[in-house]
């Protein structure tokens, strides 16, 4: 048996044109701006403008800044003009657009046409027309119990409803044969207004943030009796980096690990792959190039800021990133890159991989999501200014941030946690499971002097004149070159949670997952420490109107020292670090169930239920969710490398095995040897095919434990975690063993050097 499939695969790709798309150009042929057609695709609030009377807009306004609910003609009059604007775009179908706990989108689409009854003398006559209506527009009902509720719904209690989000835009995308469906972001409840999807409680946690932040700024930024306050609102921004892999979809197809799992389950790594270190921001492939440019123009058109794209450290990874946004909306656009990302990889007869780890040895994917708070006017509250040590509403805001991390480490623990992620997570390319932040040498600095009440030591920020190279200086005309600014701080990739600049990086999101929940969270946590903090203020202010600076830098100093414990500079991949931060009484949570456990910790449940973000049932619902969707991710992966190796690795290593015997037995009728290569290979492949059925068995075995656990979704991911991984990662290094010693010929399944290095 050779395998041809996978050779004929490797010579079709070899010779594969690369898919070429046009750019829009204008009546003269010339390349149109970005800018000219960023959001064409989009029902935005200028479009609505445009398209609606002015009373309808003005109400519309003001149903969106929560000043009155949306009447019914109103909702008909956007409906209208919505339908008409999709339609002349090609648009046949809408859908409510929603994102159910599964770690996707969701939608069902329905189309614009409809028919009209009429009756006249001649009997009934039948029209048909295309209707989209108020209701239609504001909510629809799918199945509810079809989609992960944690036991708040049955399946015979099938009703759910999604709502429209109206903070966020509808939106068109292509369809196939020149249609369209316009989308319609929504929130996904049930029946009794239980959130069964991500978006609510990320709604909830943005109401609950910029209510909290709003009321610290009342306190700390007078203003005339009778006056506006200075800051009316506060909104969360957030800036998505998306890391990706891109391989062949032929070979794909030929990966039932991959196709099932998002992961290679068996492989070894090919004698080069990043340890040259030499694909970072290196040259991008024609393919992928492609690929890249075809996502932007699609996302340019639906009006999604996309503004960075890179080689990543491994190969075959890559990486795009926007411009921050406001975060509900950020989010949004990260969901919908990575659905038009899929797509048109698929045109381009790639896959895409949003796994965390889909090759082992080489670093995984992440999705790191910067995070900061800004106000109405524009001024960002994370915004240390030049003299970090004498903004008193920045070093609150600060010191707030922290005391939320530091409170709810666990609870942000758990919101990055899955089977996936678990796989990228202290792996020498991601942070490790101990949540910390990370300031850099001068903020540290700043907060250091304030707890001492001494002065800010200096900090130089110098400028390059010339290089010193072998006790001689190196002349590289520095004098036609800008002064080189230097940040604040440095970066430390080794960290959670770093502080760059302006904002917060929370590098421990998963490349997968959406943002909303681990964003849901990280609001919420710094929501109950604004108000902490707002309380410390008012009880040292006493009868004053407005506290002091005194009393601010008194609150301050309580809480630098506070939150000390949560801060660190260092490599957090050391041991001496995981030493560390057990005697500072950091949790290190290194598996999925015990991080899933933090959620119904009483200290986080009770913060998330009193802000608002989740009631009791939501949470315990949502726990047992996660627990579940763990569960079922490592069954599948064991049944999926179950199969592999039974039908696929262990027959292709017999028949390797068996030509290498024939051939030994004619060795020995022709030259009498009896102590051949041949034979050594066999007496090589033999212990590790025993040890492979042996682990196979085990695999089995493991799988049946699960099986007994009955439907408790908690034991079953313990079991899991403890029992059925264990025997997964046994079974893969006798199978990566056989890999070696086996002929290519034979091997059933691309290698990674050809899913690598396309």
């Amino acid at each position: 048996m050779t395998n041809q499939s996978r050779i004929d695969t490797l010579k079709e790709i070899v010779g594969r044109p690369t898919r070429k798309i046009e750019f829009p150009k204008n009546s003269k042929g010339e390349p149109v701006y970005t800018s000219e057609f960023f959001g064409e695709n989009v029902f935005d609030l200028q479009q609505m403008g445009m398209s609606l009377p002015k009373p309808a807009y003005a109400s519309f306004l003001k149903q969106m800044r929560g000043r009155q609910a949306l009447d019914k003609p109103t909702a008909d009059a956007i409906a209208h003009a919505a339908r008409i604007w999709a339609m002349d775009r090609g648009a046949t179908h809408f859908t409510h657009w929603f994102q159910p706990q599964t770690g996707t989108t969701a939608e069902k689409h329905d189309a614009f046409l409809s028919l009209k009854s009429s009756f006249t003398p001649n009997g009934e006559q039948v029209s048909a027309i295309d209707a989209f209506s108020g209701s239609q527009l504001l909510q629809a009902e799918p199945d509810a119990s079809s989609f992960p509720s944690g036991g708040m719904r049955t399946t015979f209690e099938a009703r759910g409803y999604t709502v429209w989000d109206t903070t966020s835009p509808m939106f068109i995308q292509e369809g196939p044969h020149g249609t369209s469906v316009l989308y319609i972001p929504s929130v996904f409840i049930s029946y009794n207004g239980d959130a069964l999807d991500e978006k609510t409680v990320l709604l909830r946690s943005t109401s609950q943030i910029a209510k909290t932040a709003c009321e610290l700024l009342s306190l700390i930024e007078p203003v005339p009796q009778g006056a506006q306050p200075k800051t009316s609102h506060v909104y969360t921004t957030l800036g998505t980096e998306q890391e990706y892999f891109l391989i062949d979809r032929a070979l794909y197809a030929q990966r039932p690990d991959l196709k099932h799992t998002g992961r290679t389950l068996v492989g070894n790594l090919p004698p080069k792959h990043q340890q040259m270190e030499d694909h970072y921001f290196g040259r991008v492939p024609s393919k992928v190039m492609a690929t890249m440019a075809e996502t932007e123009l699609e996302l340019i058109r639906l009006g999604v800021p996309i503004k960075t794209r890179h080689n990543e450290v491994a190969p075959q990874q890559f990486e795009l990133a926007p411009i921050f946004e406001e975060a509900t909306r950020a989010v949004d656009h990260n969901l919908l890159t990575m659905d038009v990302l899929a797509k048109v990889a698929h045109k381009n007869k790639l896959k895409v991989l949003f796994h965390e780890k889909p090759f082992k040895g080489i670093n995984g994917s992440g999705k790191h999501c910067n995070w900061s708070m800004s106000t109405d006017r524009g001024e960002n509250l994370l915004d240390p200014t030049v003299k970090p040590e004498t903004n008193y509403r920045f070093l609150l805001f600060l010191v707030a941030v922290l005391r939320g991390v530091q409170q709810h480490s666990g609870l942000l623990r758990a919101s990055i946690a899955s089977s996936s992620n678990d796989h990228r997570l202290g792996a020498q390319e991601a942070p490790p499971g101990i949540v910390s932040a990370f300031l850099g040498e001068h903020l540290t600095e700043v907060l250091d002097s304030i707890e001492e009440s001494r002065p800010v030591k200096n900090f130089s920020v110098p400028t390059i004149q010339s290089i010193k190279l072998g006790g001689t200086v190196l002349d590289v005309k520095v004098a036609t070159l800008p002064a080189i600014a230097r940040d604040l701080t440095d970066r430390n990739r080794t960290s959670p949670f770093a502080f760059t600049g302006n904002k917060f990086e929370f590098r421990a999101v998963g490349s997968k997952q959406s943002p909303a929940f681990p964003v849901t969270v990280l609001n919420a946590a710094v929501a109950a420490a604004l108000q902490e903090i707002a309380a410390a203020l008012r009880a040292e202010m006493g009868d004053k109107p407005y506290p002091s600076d005194a009393d601010k830098l008194t609150v301050i100093k309580r809480y630098i020292k506070l939150t000390k414990s949560v801060r660190f500079e260092g490599n957090g991949y050391s041991q001496e670090w995981v030493e560390e931060a057990e005697r500072r009484g950091l949790l290190n949570i290194n598996n999925c169930p015990e991080a899933f456990a933090q959620l119904i910790e009483p200290q986080n449940a009770e913060m998330l239920t009193k802000q608002g973000i989740f009631t009791a049932s939501e949470l315990q619902a949502r726990h047992l969710i996660m627990n579940e969707r763990y569960a079922k991710d490592i069954i599948v992966e064991a049944q999926t490398l179950r199969t592999m190796l039974a039908s696929q690795i262990l027959p292709a290593v017999y028949e390797y095995r068996g030509q290498l015997a024939q051939t030994v037995s004619l060795l020995k009728d022709i030259e009498g040897e009896s102590d051949s290569p041949e034979l050594a290979t066999i007496k090589s492949l033999t212990p590790v095919l025993k040890s492979l059925q042996e682990a196979i068995v085990e695999l089995d075995a493991s799988l049946k434990k699960m099986h007994h656990a009955g439907d408790d979704p908690v034991e079953e991911a313990k079991i899991a975690n403890r029992v059925v991984v264990p025997a997964m990662e046994k079974a893969r290094a006798q199978a990566d063993k056989l890999e070696e010693l086996t002929a290519d010929k034979f091997y059933p399944i691309p290698h990674y050097s050809e899913l690598l290095w396309f």
